[in-house]
């Protein structure tokens, strides 16, 4: 197998830690949970609205009024933005050194992240991102994970490719289609430490790299 040259991470769940349900994003953001079970019930329909948001196809007052009318304005527009604004929570432990340690042995790096403007705006909060060689968005882009072709635009971008590149996300389905693209591509449980898990499959991987 080539040796990894680039290690790709995605952001959420991986470098920052975020909300994973309404609920929370609800605590996050100061709001009750109101009726959870008509939230729930919009969720195909939910995760389309956030599909354009995030390949910017929508901005960020589009997407809250379509989501508070989706629910009979259960929420409004500006409550919506109140949560989605609150999502981005905090960096996970460990994730700039391990970004430090790998510049430091030579390999590349690179985020590719479903995200949209409204959150990137706010990367700069969160020092391991910009730590990264190359900063990949799905809004900036026009593309989103799954998709094979957002995959390909990194390889074009960093000029590694398949064995070449170890990918982290969160998401099974994203980690499932790196791999059909040729990457080497491990998921990560973001309710553990994510740059503990890292650093073992790197180890797996050939890769030895060790926290400080």
């Amino acid at each position: 197998m080539s040796a990894v040259r680039l290690v790709c991470f995605d952001l959420g769940g991986v470098v920052i830690r975020i909300c994973r349900t309404w609920a929370e994003g609800c605590a996050a953001a100061g709001l009750p949970v109101r009726d959870p079970d008509l939230w729930q019930s919009t969720g195909p329909a939910r995760r389309a609205l956030v599909h354009e948001h995030q390949t910017g196809r929508i901005d960020a007052l589009t997407f809250a009024a379509r989501s508070s009318a989706m629910v009979g304005g259960l929420y409004s527009p500006a409550e919506i933005l109140g949560v989605h604004n609150a999502w981005l929570l905090t960096e996970y432990e460990g994730m700039r050194q391990l970004i430090d340690l790998l510049h430091g042995a030579g390999l590349e790096t690179a985020a590719l992240s479903n995200t949209n403007h409204e959150h990137w705006a706010r990367m700069g909060e969160f020092p391991a991102v910009f730590r990264m060689r190359h900063l990949l968005a799905s809004h900036r882009l026009g593309l989103r994970k799954p998709d094979h072709e957002i995959y390909q635009r990194v390889e074009r971008q960093t000029g590694c490719a398949g064995e070449q590149i170890i990918f982290f996300d969160d998401t099974p389905d994203n980690v499932g289609a790196a791999r059909a693209v040729g990457w080497r591509a491990e998921a990560i449980d973001p309710a553990g430490s994510p740059a503990e898990q890292i650093t073992g499959a790197l180890r797996a991987h050939g890769v030895s790299v060790g926290l400080p």
